[in-house]
C-alpha cells in the first residue's frame, strides 16, 4: 500500500517534488554519507535535471541539502548565499550520463577529516530518491531506512564477518545487497537495518580484515 505522500507529496518549498524536494534529499543523503558538511562540492546535473533544473531550483535545492536543510526549509532559494557564509565551495555543471535516470545528480564531495565521496543519485518523485552509484561502484538503495554501506575486498568471509558483528550487536538486517566490480576485486555491501548502528560497532567493522570503508546512513538523525 502506498503512502499518503504518494498522493499529496512531501511538505516542501516548491515548485516540484521531484526536481526540488527530491534534489534536497539527494544533497542531504550525500552529506550524511560523507559524515559532515562538505568543504568542496563538484556537482553535475543530468537529463531533465540539467534541462529544467534551473527553473525548478534543482541546483539550489541540492546545495541546500548539502548544507543540511530539509525540503521545507524556507532558505532553500538562498542556498548559494548560505553556502558562501558557511565556507562551502561548490561548482555546478551539466553532464550527460549514459543510461542514467533523467532526474540524476552526480557529486564529488570533500571535507576535512573525511574520505572523499563520489555519489550518483536520482529523484523518483514525491520527494523520494534512489542512490545508484557510490565511489564508482553501482548500488541501488532508497535511503529511506537505516543503511550500512561497507566497501571491502571481494574475498571469502567478509559478508559473514559483517553479519556476525551485527548479530552480536543485536542489529536486525532488513535487506542485504551485494555488489562487486569483478571476482576478487572490490565489493560493496548495502545493508538496511531496523536499528541504528553505534559508532563503536562501526569502528569495529572498520578495523576488520578486508574492510576498506564503512559509512552509515541514520535516517532519524540527518546531520
Amino acid at each position: 500500500m502506498g503512502s499518503i505522500f504518494d498522493i499529496l507529496g512531501p511538505i516542501m518549498v516548491g515548485p516540484s517534488s521531484s526536481h526540488t524536494a527530491g534534489a534536497v534529499k539527494i544533497g542531504l543523503v550525500a552529506r550524511q554519507l560523507l559524515g559532515k558538511q562538505p568543504k568542496k562540492a563538484e556537482i553535475y546535473l543530468s537529463g531533465s535535471f540539467a534541462a529544467t533544473g534551473e527553473g525548478h531550483g534543482t541546483d539550489k535545492a541540492i546545495v541546500a541539502g548539502l548544507l543540511g536543510m530539509k525540503p521545507d526549509d524556507m532558505r532553500i532559494p538562498d542556498s548559494y548565499e548560505v553556502a558562501k557564509e558557511a565556507g562551502m565551495e561548490f561548482t555546478m555543471g551539466k553532464k550527460e550520463i549514459r543510461g542514467a535516470h533523467p532526474n540524476t545528480a552526480l557529486m564529488m564531495l570533500e571535507a576535512d577529516g573525511a574520505a572523499p565521496l563520489k555519489i550518483q543519485a536520482y529523484s523518483v518523485g514525491g520527494g523520494r530518491i534512489r542512490v545508484s552509484m557510490l565511489d564508482d561502484m553501482a548500488v541501488n538503495f532508497s535511503a529511506e531506512i537505516n543503511t550500512l554501506i561497507v566497501h571491502n575486498v571481494d574475498q571469502p568471509g567478509c559478508v559473514a564477518d559483517v553479519a556476525n558483528v551485527l548479530s552480536r550487536k543485536k542489529i536486525n538486517i532488513a535487506t542485504m545487497q551485494l555488489f562487486r566490480d569483478k571476482r576478487g576485486g572490490f565489493a560493496v555491501m548495502v545493508v538496511e537495518t531496523d536499528q541504528i548502528i553505534s559508532e563503536q560497532a562501526l569502528d569495529w567493522l572498520r578495523g576488520m580484515e578486508g574492510i576498506k570503508k564503512v559509512t552509515f546512513l541514520n535516517v532519524s538523525g540527518m546531520v
